[in-house]
């Protein structure tokens, strides 16, 4: 099929290849607004490249793919002509590059469509597909997202500090969410202070919407625990939403059923309870079955219908058009280049229980088991456990930022890279957090149940007995003093240390090495293609 041009009425066009990619699955995509329907082909690649170029969890790969393949049949449905390559196809090259390749030669198509992916390793090879393949790449805005990255770039230069709070006014200034005239409701910009409760254990704590497989999905679970069976990770039972429709229905039980105790225990843990108040959305989100000002203003609606408090409400949509946006916008920033920092100079290998779990410390053990089964972990999981472990040991950070990307199913470059290298392990210096995210036992202890049943003292600091994020809080402070002392929010902390006199430093310091020396190191298996 052929169409004539708006510049050349007399000349035809040739059809373009709209490549859509795994988390831009959403049917206003810039991409598709922006083709033929009646013309253009639409390109989905299941590529294992992508879901080998860190071993993600096998739940979070069946995820994607369903997703990807329920999109597919939705386009079909809406009049789309879509090739779609599956994994097991014996042609499959296994890379978007050699897919794109052959769609090109397949179509005599001088032109390729791609909405701007999400991660720099992908738009590096689209780059390459101009002269690779003697086409035109039409690279287009992801308009998904409230700031553009041009946007967040003007916002940025000349600032000598890229603070998320000043960015987060900025958006709510911009979308007008929870404002009242040009001030914020109820007078404050954040209410995090009113959210940081501990919670208990509850017999009626809400359960998410979780629908059950579909044929579609089990054969994508049938395939994935065939082929990635070496995976990190359990891939069932699987409970991810994997259409639209399910997605929209997760979320208003979130909102009914959750949100008006969200903000008080957004940052508790409790043995048991993966899913506690929180919307479990963010892979939904992050491979577009939701659109995040949408839920935003969903959020804002029960507040002003009185059903949520304004903590709740101003917790999560600080999360959607304040951190979310801005990690972006900071990946994008400093990309190329922002997966290698390591301002802290950590080297030592991560420990073998991240990956299995095997642990006595009753905090990792939970955080690691619940990822390995959900591919899931909220956020302070994620930044107060398994991420202040790894900062407080000096674990390399290349390694956490592999680990968190492979083992979460919302987890992609741009959203993760800068939340574990900036926020979690400081690994940039500052440029995201003004100081470390560091904590002993006694903060894990005051929002969470995990102490009471572990083997070790949260009050004891040194010793075989003793809680490990105890001394290895002081010895990381100790470790990094010459970078954090002058850091104006740790001065009182060092103060303290220097109080403790050098006996009971040396002691803390030989306590923290002891326990170091004891972590075995994770040898990776071997990749299978």
């Amino acid at each position: 099929m052929t169409s004539q041009t708006d510049a050349d009425p007399g000349r035809t066009r040739k059809p373009a290849i709209i490549l859509v990619l795994g988390d831009q699955l959403s049917l206003g995509l810039s991409s598709l607004r922006r083709a033929d329907r009646a013309l253009d082909v639409v390109l989905m690649v299941e590529a294992v490249e992508e879901a080998t170029y860190v071993r993600h969890h096998k739940k979070k790969i069946a995820f994607i793919l369903s997703v990807m393949r329920h999109f597919a049949e939705r386009l079909r449905s809406e009049g789309w002509t879509v090739e779609y390559v599956r994994l097991d196809d014996p042609l499959n090259t296994g890379s978007f590059t050699g897919e794109v390749g052959r769609a090109v030669a397949r179509h005599g198509a001088d032109r390729v469509v791609l909405t701007e992916p999400g991660e720099w390793r992908v738009l590096e090879a689209a780059q390459a597909w101009p002269k690779s393949f003697g086409v035109t790449l039409d690279l287009l805005t992801d308009d998904r997202f409230i700031c553009s990255v041009a946007e967040f770039s003007a916002w940025a230069k000349g600032r000598k500090q890229l603070r998320m709070e000043y960015f987060y006014r900025e958006m709510r200034r911009k979308t007008g969410l929870l404002m009242t005239g040009s001030e914020p409701e109820g007078g404050q910009w954040n209410y995090d202070a009113d959210n940081r409760k501990p919670a208990r254990a509850d017999l009626f704590m809400p359960k998410p919407f979780q629908p059950k497989p579909d044929a579609t999905t089990r054969e994508v679970l049938e395939l994935v625990g065939h082929r990635f069976a070496d995976h990190f990770g359990r891939l069932e039972p699987f409970r991810f939403a994997v259409t639209p429709e399910d997605a929209a229905e997760a979320f208003a039980r979130f909102l009914t059923v959750a949100l008006p105790r969200f903000g008080d225990y957004q940052d508790a843990m409790l043995r048991g309870e993966p899913w506690l108040y929180h919307a479990v959305i963010s892979p939904y989100l992050n491979v577009g079955l939701l659109d995040p000002l949408t839920v935003c203003r969903a959020v804002e609606a029960e507040y002003r219908a009185g059903r949520v408090p304004l903590n709740a409400a101003e917790g999560f949509i600080r999360q959607i058009i304040g951190w979310r946006e801005y990690v972006r916008g900071i990946y994008w920033l400093k990309t190329p280049g922002y997966t290698q920092v390591n301002e802290l100079g950590a080297s030592r290998a991560l420990p073998a229980f991240y990956w299995t779990g095997e642990t006595d410390m009753t905090c990792l053990r939970e955080a690691i088991g619940q990822t390995r089964d959900e591919a899931y972990a909220h956020h302070i999981q994620r930044l107060m456990v398994t991420g202040n472990f790894a900062m407080l040991a000096g674990i390399n950070p290349a390694e956490v930022h592999e680990w968190y990307l492979a083992v979460y199913a919302d987890a992609f470059e741009w959203v993760e890279a800068p939340n574990t290298l900036g926020m979690s392990q400081f690994a940039d210096g500052g440029l995201l957090g003004s100081k470390p995210y560091a904590g002993g036992g006694n903060y894990i202890n005051k929002m969470s149940d995990y102490c009471g049943s572990c083997r070790y003292d949260v009050k004891q600091r040194t010793g075989r007995g003793a809680c490990p994020f105890n001394a290895l809080y002081w010895d990381f402070l100790d470790r990094n003093a010459d970078r954090l002392r002058k850091n104006p929010r740790l001065g009182p902390v060092y103060a303290t240390w220097e109080k403790m006199g050098e006996s009971a430093r040396q002691e803390t310091r030989q306590s923290a090495r002891a326990f170091l020396d004891s972590q075995v190191a994770w040898q990776e298996p071997k990749k299978r293609s």
